[in-house]
């Protein structure tokens, strides 16, 4: 089986050199969110509040030229998941469902009302189709970035199938955060698609488009699902990007230019709505 190298040593490594640099995030702090420390940032303007999740094992550094643009004008958050960066680690479950209830405390905790302009990459965007088809009323738009499916480690790309030198390069390299994260990635996909599909709001997908030029199996099946993940979400945008998937470093505009977008189209008297 043939594949790149330079595709998956990107994934591998990316995440772990991004940990280790200097904060380049303006005014991070600590807050404690039901007894656990949290490592975020934070912007307040009169606007809908733009929040990030960053994908995978990668810390707040992936919006490193994205969030200090948005927050110069909107309301905008940017955090570590627990066991990522300064964050506690928890006991909890690392699927959708309890990631998503943290980001919940977290929100509410530094009096962020929805509705949300919800972005994610990678894994992140997982996370961020989970919240939105959960609780629809929080959510006013949605911006997939490089998406993971919900199916992503189903058929051909199920992690028997990788790759040994890859499988033990992500145990040698990965934080105990991020195995607990991966080994959840199927039920949470799987309650992504068990809910009905957000409808709430605009839903922009951006797709890494250098990745369609692999011809091995594994990476057929990957994009084919990133050609699917539109289909999942009635009247999205797709739009395919000159990247790869590290898209938030290596096209940081497309998102800033899909996040103004939402935030220009958004009917100034949108009023906060109850969370549910």
């Amino acid at each position: 089986m043939k594949f790149r190298p330079s595709m998956l040593a990107a994934l591998l490594i990316l995440p772990i050199a991004l940990s280790g640099c200097a904060s380049t995030i303006p005014n991070v702090t600590m807050g404690d969110v039901a007894g656990r420390q949290v490592e975020f940032a934070l912007s307040k303007h009169d606007t809908l509040p733009v929040v990030f999740e960053a994908g995978l094992d990668g810390t707040f550094e992936w919006w490193e030229q994205i969030y200090p643009e948005i927050a110069q004008t909107a309301s905008a958050l940017v955090y570590n998941r627990a066991g990522y960066g300064n964050s506690d680690a928890v006991d909890a479950m690392r699927d959708g469902r309890h990631i998503v209830e943290e980001l919940r405390g977290l929100l509410a905790s530094q009096g962020l009302a929805p509705p949300y302009v919800l972005v994610g990459h990678s894994l992140g965007g997982l996370y961020m189709q989970w919240y939105a088809r959960y609780y629809p009323r929080e959510v006013a738009a949605l911006i997939l970035v490089d998406s993971t499916h919900p199916a992503q480690l189903k058929g051909p790309s199920a992690i028997e199938n990788w790759p040994v030198w890859v499988r033990l390069a992500f145990r040698l390299l990965t934080s105990a955060a991020a195995e607990r994260e991966l080994a959840a990635i199927d039920p949470t996909g799987d309650e992504v698609l068990a809910a009905p599909p957000f409808t709430g709001g605009p839903v922009i997908v951006l797709s890494a488009a250098q990745p369609l030029a692999d011809t091995s199996a594994l990476a057929i099946d990957g994009n084919q699902k990133r050609k699917d993940i539109a289909r999942l979400h009635p009247g999205a945008i797709q739009r395919w990007v000159d990247s790869g998937h590290a898209m938030p470093l290596e096209k940081p505009e497309a998102i800033v230019s899909a996040i103004r977008e939402v935030l220009s189209a958004a009917p100034a008297n949108l009023e906060p709505r109850g969370k549910e």
